[in-house]
């Protein structure tokens, strides 16, 4: 009011016009010549906003405010807000916006304010197309409620932040590696390269800490090699920074989208992740490419299938048997050659832990996982034939 008076007294001496009083004040000419009318029939109290303690006719009710606290306390607290109003809206046609119920629940007490931000650091770019990169990793975390703690592997595209295939295993390893890889690659084709962290299934590292040796492939780097996919080491945390950040949002919103939905079984669990949260989160956080084109290129799953397994080279004993992780794998009878004593064979042992014996391409047997022959298998009938 005093700087109002000051101006007001500046332009009834006529060092300043109309305009410039209104820019002085920030207020357009128009504007100020309101303010100099009422100031002359009210005083300084016509200077005063008229809409200070009226009650603005959009005010939301107290009845539907409570509404919304108790669905906070009773169903979904420890909920981020995003989360908490995209199911409010989805399942309750909620009309409020995202900031209001966020104030409404900061005014309650029922989160806290987020602390302030540190520097910002540039990300790496994304690929341009679908199939250049793709992310895998596992996140070890308690995702069912009341149960031990498992882990969720988690295959993406770099380029687009689709998750193509989630699941949660007893532990990760080998065997989850090549069946999140037999999901994807059968359904999508094959990438460029994929991208993930120095763990003993994916890399050999001969001193802790230090480059991976690559001459020295894992049965995963065996598979991509033979895929012809370039198989990329992250050295950091911050490397993995997508990765990082995915399972940040998995851990916050897909335990508790499992609790609400009453799941406690692995089984079940992966089920709900396939059929349901997954379509709703890519559908939610997933980005268009910079190029509608491709990178994948299609691959025929039975094939895949005979790469993407874990792979053991064997003699063949003198009683025609091939020994495999403490099972005794007898050879049927074969109308090529009598036996196979003494012959180089190669084990595979499928991501579903069902085994095959194969000399040099041609396959003399099928195993279940616990060592017995497939009585009935037309592979088998094919290869004697």
């Amino acid at each position: 009011m005093q700087k109002f008076r000051d101006v007001l007294s500046r332009w009834e001496r006529r060092e300043l016009s109309a305009l410039e009083a209104g820019e002085l004040l920030g207020m357009s000419e128009r504007q100020f010549r309101r303010y100099r009318d009422r100031y002359d029939e009210e005083g300084e109290g016509g200077l005063l906003d008229k809409r200070l303690g009226r009650v603005s006719e959009r005010r939301v009710g107290a009845a539907e405010i409570a509404w919304m606290l108790k669905e906070y306390r009773t169903k979904y607290l420890g909920w981020n807000v995003k989360h908490f109003h995209e199911h409010l809206v989805e399942r309750h046609s909620f009309g409020w916006g995202y900031t209001w119920t966020k104030t409404q629940l900061q005014l309650s007490g029922l989160i806290a304010r987020a602390p302030r931000r540190g520097a910002h650091r540039r990300k790496r770019v994304r690929k341009p197309c679908v199939g250049m990169m793709l992310h895998q990793d596992g996140s070890r975390f308690a995702w069912l409620a009341g149960e031990p703690q498992c882990d969720l592997i988690v295959t993406m595209d770099d380029a687009s932040n689709e998750v193509y295939s989630a699941f949660l295993i007893e532990e990760e390893g080998t065997a989850s590696t090549f069946r999140a890889l037999l999901e994807v690659f059968a359904e999508k084709g094959l990438p460029s390269s994929l991208y993930t962290d120095r763990g003993s299934h994916y890399f050999f590292t001969p001193k802790a800490g230090e480059a991976v040796d690559k001459n020295r492939p894992t049965q995963v780097g065996r598979a991509l090699k033979q895929l012809g996919i370039e198989h990329i080491p992250a050295y950091s945390p911050e490397a993995r920074g997508r990765s990082e950040r995915l399972f940040g949002t998995l851990q916050d919103r897909l335990t508790k989208e499992l609790k609400l939905a009453g799941i406690s079984d692995m089984a079940a669990a992966n089920r709900f992740i396939c059929e349901h949260y997954l379509p709703a989160h890519n559908a939610r956080f997933s980005k268009p490419p910079a190029l509608s084109e491709s990178a994948f290129v299609a691959a025929d799953e039975a094939q895949l299938r005979e790469i993407l397994c874990v792979q053991h080279e064997r003699i063949v004993g003198r009683d025609n048997t091939v020994q495999h992780a403490g099972k005794h794998l007898q050879l049927p009878q074969s109308p090529l050659r009598p036996h196979y004593v003494k012959a180089r064979v190669v084990v595979r042992q499928y991501p579903d832990d069902t085994l095959a014996v194969f000399h040099g391409p041609r396959l003399l047997a099928r195993y279940d996982a616990e060592g017995q022959p497939f009585e009935n298998d037309a592979s088998n009938l094919k290869a004697a034939a």
